[in-house]
């Protein structure tokens, strides 16, 4: 067996995603040292490596060469080099190819190491307004016509997530995804949209869907830059008021037989249906009597 010691190490390094000032002196320090930097857009990354005098070579590694590239990669750390990745803005690994390299240096024992730094979702979520206690992140949702399915399906399971949700989006696409949010989430849940953050137009805006899509029906409001949308999740209170009108539409006998259908025993059922309904047990057993084991 090779000795882990000698591998080289990847260094997942953070890096701005608008204000250059967001640098951290670690990740200069770290990009400078290292054998070779992994960048989503070679092109894009040179001006942020000679902005800090950085002249350690680089190598593109994006979304249509993830696996072919992350090869390759993997066999210079295993020959000894060190290796930065960075992403185009912000921190590498998160939506974003990075995540299929890392879990190959699992495969292979090689050790990764988090250079943190500015994240979108989490500079978007603080500054929301909306509840960050518990959160989710749903990156960007699918595009093509072929994942059309797939978009539905997230789209429906956000329907009832209680937890805040935060979601990229490109401008041309901002509309048709604030309609969707709309007519799967409601009008009337509220979102922040998060605009250019850390940029020199960077604005929060405290809304609701419903107000949001009237905004931006607007001539005056044509959608520019990036966007982070941060949206308030499903409250408890609805879910439950939801619950009670489903129970409300059966008769005790259907509430009880619906549990035992699935397979709960009566002595459960009745426990559980006396908790949905606010009602003593001893109610819903004069009912259950008539119910056969």
């Amino acid at each position: 067996m090779q000795d882990t010691n000698t591998f080289g190490k990847l260094y997942m390094v953070a890096t701005p995603i608008g204000n250059l000032e967001d640098m951290t002196f670690r990740a200069v320090r770290i990009l400078s040292e290292v054998d070779l930097i992994a960048a989503e857009d070679t092109r894009n990354s040179i001006k942020l490596l000679n902005h800090f005098e950085i002249k350690t070579p680089m190598t593109s590694y994006h979304e249509n060469n993830r696996y072919e590239k992350a090869r390759v990669l993997i066999d210079q750390l295993l020959e000894g080099k060190d290796i930065a990745v960075i992403t185009d803005a912000g921190t590498p690994g998160i939506s974003d190819p990075g995540e299929v390299l890392v879990e190959m240096c699992y495969e292979e024992g090689i050790t990764v190491i988090p250079v943190p730094g500015a994240v979108a979702a989490v500079n978007a979520l603080i500054a929301s307004g909306q509840s960050s206690r518990r959160f989710t992140f749903e990156a960007f949702l699918p595009q093509d016509k072929k994942d059309r399915k797939q978009r539905k399906r997230i789209l429906e399971e956000l329907r009832d997530e209680t937890r805040t949700m935060i979601i990229y989006e490109a401008p041309h696409r901002l509309v048709e995804t604030l309609k969707e949010l709309s007519e799967y989430l409601g009008p009337k849940r509220g979102i922040t949209i998060c605009k250019e953050l850390t940029k020199k137009h960077e604005s929060f805006e405290k809304t609701t869907l419903e107000d949001a899509l009237q905004s931006f029906n607007s001539e005056d409001n044509i959608p520019r830059g990036e966007y982070v949308l941060v949206i308030e999740g499903k409250s408890f209170k609805e879910i439950d008021a939801e619950e009670k009108a489903k129970w409300d539409d059966m008769t005790i006998e259907q509430h009880l037989m619906s549990y035992i259908n699935d397979g709960m025993d009566k002595k459960e059922a009745i426990k559980q249906v006396a908790r949905d309904r606010g009602l003593s047990k001893r109610d819903v057993y004069a009912v259950a009597v008539n119910i056969g084991d």
